[in-house]
């Protein structure tokens, strides 16, 4: 069994998803956790959550015989990258950053997009973002078409005080 279905069987088996995985430079494997879409009302991924992920990958990878050095498990940050389809679906309506593989034609030739995700349509993804002109577009592409993309960030420095 391969170390990306090893993982992912490991972590749908304890309620998780695998969000990324990063096999580093020494034997460092890092993996990045979080709730299925259908959990997302359990909050954010805590401390406990990666620390009780991190001891049954450790007896996983010692009973599969899995060669590394060291292992790191975390949530996937506020800025979550977007990986599979079903992120686009969980993440509509909110702020992304794409960056595709090629340039886009209909884009003015660009390659990297902010703008807010739309629900995806089948296969097709779209994002509507703000053209040079400053008027509204709309971007159609695939996820064969991105090459990197993530959440943009929401952080709020308000007092919670009323």
């Amino acid at each position: 069994m391969q170390l990306l279905d090893l993982i992912e069987t490991t972590l749908s088996g304890m309620g998780y998803e695998l969000v990324d995985l990063e096999k580093a430079d020494r034997g460092l494997v890092r993996v990045f956790i979080d709730f299925p879409f259908a959990d997302a009302d359990k909050g954010p991924i805590t401390v406990e959550d990666c620390e009780k992920v991190t001891h049954q990958l450790l007896h996983v990878f010692t009973v599969e015989n899995v060669n590394y050095e060291r292992l790191e498990v975390s949530s996937p940050g506020l800025d979550r990258p977007l990986k599979k389809l079903s992120d686009y679906v969980r993440f509509a309506d909110q702020e992304a950053v794409v960056k595709l593989r090629m340039p886009m034609p209909g884009a003015a030739n660009r390659k990297s997009f902010q703008g807010i995700l739309r629900a995806p349509e089948g296969e097709n993804l779209k994002l509507e973002f703000e053209a040079n002109d400053g008027s509204a577009a709309l971007l159609d592409f695939t996820l064969a078409d991105v090459d990197k993309a993530r959440l943009v960030p929401k952080v709020d420095f308000r007092s919670r005080k009323a």
